[in-house]
């Protein structure tokens, strides 16, 4: 998979309504490669923007409201070369290369991609001669354990490196999908969604993020091992398919994902099971999804599928104004900030 123009990278501008192609996006890539490159200024027909490489943002007197991404488009057994590199006292270096006193870090670039894959939030620790470091990928940067001198990290792909492996299975990490690639139709009950700040699976629904379901479903169907990259408001994330989660690609946090397939929301196990929950007249009522009474975030369906996973657990959900926790354990729910206790029963 790869662009018209033949790269397997495509930087992409978004004006506050939709995203764009760049023209000669290949002068971005060519400054981005660079570890020393802290941004770009590009010129647009309203004026100069500048491109931050290291937040990903892009500001400038005509800019409010912009965006940037880069999108990489590989096949399934290929990847790209990505460099680490440190802001020594003079320049940028690559790790396991020599720094300005002539010493060589104990680790490589590919063994610290192979850590910040597994955890993006995480970091790694190596050696050069007697001392120790600690590379925060988070903070992107490196610390000395003993004098605690801190200093810049930045993880740049190198220019057009490409390398293909036969050997990388349906578990290794992949490659990033572009959401506009071979547009196709795919059953709009498809549902994705994402666990959000309370506990609450939230589907992905435009305007306020740049996919919603079903262009998530159409990317999965291409690829179901691929990573997409999308934006809610400012911020840019990168969804695995592989992993079923999201990264929020500048702090790193880590959120899980799910696909409810149009299938399984007419399973019958799930459509014939009743969530009922005893009401402040004594009465028992159903859990009704967007229903007139508190708008409830979840249905009987949706805690049916939380209780198959882990019929001892608890979720979470929303009904008006206030947040819930349902504990399927000894079967109640608890208002979070009142703390009324009601029981629930599954028929």
């Amino acid at each position: 998979m790869a662009t018209a123009s033949g790269n397997h990278f495509e930087w992409q501008l978004f004006n506050g309504q939709q995203w764009g192609s760049i023209l000669n996006d290949f002068v971005i890539e060519v400054h981005y490669c660079q570890a020393g490159a802290k941004g770009i200024t590009i010129h647009l027909n309203k004026g100069p923007v500048y491109i931050d490489f290291d937040d990903m943002t892009v500001t400038g007197p005509l800019a409010n409201g912009y965006s940037i991404r880069r999108n990489t488009l590989l096949s399934h057994n290929q990847k790209e070369v990505i460099g680490w590199y440190y802001k020594d006292n003079y320049r940028w270096c690559e790790y396991g290369s020599q720094g300005s006193g002539g010493m060589s870090s104990s680790i490589t670039s590919d063994f610290i991609e192979q850590q910040y894959n597994i955890n993006p939030r995480g970091s790694v620790q190596f050696t050069v001669g007697n001392m120790t470091y600690k590379v925060d990928f988070s903070a992107m940067t490196q610390t000395n354990l003993s004098t605690y001198m801190l200093r810049k990290v930045r993880r740049r792909p190198k220019f057009k490196e490409v390398v293909t492996d036969n050997s990388i299975t349906q578990n290794s990490l992949p490659v990033v999908a572009s959401p506009s690639a071979n547009p196709t139709n795919y059953s709009s009950q498809t549902i994705w969604e994402f666990m959000g700040d309370e506990g609450i699976w939230t589907e992905y629904q435009k305007p306020g993020c740049s996919l919603d379901s079903a262009e998530i479903e159409r990317l999965y169907q291409l690829n179901p091992q691929c990573q997409v990259s999308f934006t809610v408001r400012r911020f840019s994330y990168t969804l695995y398919f592989s992993g079923m989660y999201q990264v929020n690609n500048k702090y790193g946090t880590k959120r899980s994902v799910r696909r409810i397939p149009s299938g399984q929301q007419t399973n019958s196990t799930l459509s014939q099971v009743r969530w009922q929950f005893m009401d402040m007249d004594g009465q028992w009522t159903d859990y009704i999804k967007g229903g007139t009474r508190g708008c409830c975030s979840v249905s009987s369906q949706d805690i049916e599928a939380e209780y198959q996973q882990d019929s001892t657990g608890m979720m979470r959900f929303r009904a008006g104004r206030f947040s819930y926790e349902l504990d399927f354990s000894d079967m109640s729910q608890t208002n979070l900030s009142t703390n009324t206790r009601r029981s629930v029963r599954r028929l």
